[in-house]
């Protein structure tokens, strides 16, 4: 009997009821984008200290490391932890898929810098442009639109690493590092609707202005993510497979 294949979310949000109550979480919305039938999938809440324990790391084929509200630049003792984990796991050469903070957070843990984003927030959909001259996805598409929700940005990449997309606010959209490690500073997993009510709670926080968050809602209603082509992508790369867009 064959195997099962094994991957791992690495949580570092707190889900908001809604996002619980229409998706299941976080980890519902990852498995809609990543998860195929034979595959097994575990979830581990690393902002709340829950962390595999390093016998279990060989037993994956993949990780993600998603989205969060705190900042990657920070030092909390998770992320730092978060940091320790991802080193090992690239000296394990294990597949890597990060999506906006996990994006941030993977690239300073390799040895990259992360701050906030010189343009401000970027919220809606943007269009990222691709590396048609030495992009490893074997994409042959000059763009993808994605959603964006974040302030902060990669703003020096590891040694090594190769850009694989930019946009107009933002020159790290996309990179990769080895074989084994993806970032995303886009939400291929996110919906319109769950952008929609993110913007409200950031509204409530007085964490963005009303124009800003008016401008953001308007994006959406001029532009469509390109959902289903970045769950090709997200999973090609994540399993080891050559994307056929």
């Amino acid at each position: 009997m064959e195997e099962k294949r094994r991957f791992a979310v690495l949580l570092c949000a707190e889900d908001s009821e809604y996002v619980k109550e229409t998706y299941g979480g976080y980890f519902g919305v990852f498995l809609d984008l990543l998860a195929e039938e034979g595959e097994l999938w575990d979830l581990y809440r690393v902002a709340d200290g829950d962390f595999p324990a390093d016998g279990r790391l060989s037993l994956y084929d993949g990780f993600v490391v998603t989205g969060s509200c705190n900042d990657a630049h920070g030092d909390d003792d998770w992320i730092r932890r978060l940091m320790g984990l991802l080193r090992v796991l690239d000296s394990m050469r294990k597949r890597v898929l990060g999506v906006c903070f996990g994006h941030q957070v993977l690239s300073r843990a390799l040895g990259g810098k992360t701050g906030r984003a010189i343009r401000g927030w970027d919220i809606g959909v943007t269009p990222i442009n691709l590396s048609q001259q030495s992009n490893p996805l074997a994409l042959r598409i000059p763009s993808l639109s994605v959603i964006e929700c974040h302030r902060d940005e990669v703003i020096e990449l590891p040694p090594k690493a190769e850009v694989l997309g930019w946009s107009e606010k933002t020159g790290i959209e996309m990179f990769r590092y080895g074989e084994h490690m993806m970032g995303i500073q886009g939400h291929p997993e996110y919906t319109k609707d769950i952008l929609l009510h993110l913007i409200d709670r950031l509204i409530d926080r007085n964490l963005i202005s009303s124009s800003h968050a008016e401008a953001a809602k308007a994006s959406l209603e001029k532009q469509e993510p390109d959902r289903e082509a970045w769950k090709v992508v997200c999973r090609s790369f994540l399993k080891g497979g050559a994307s056929k867009l």
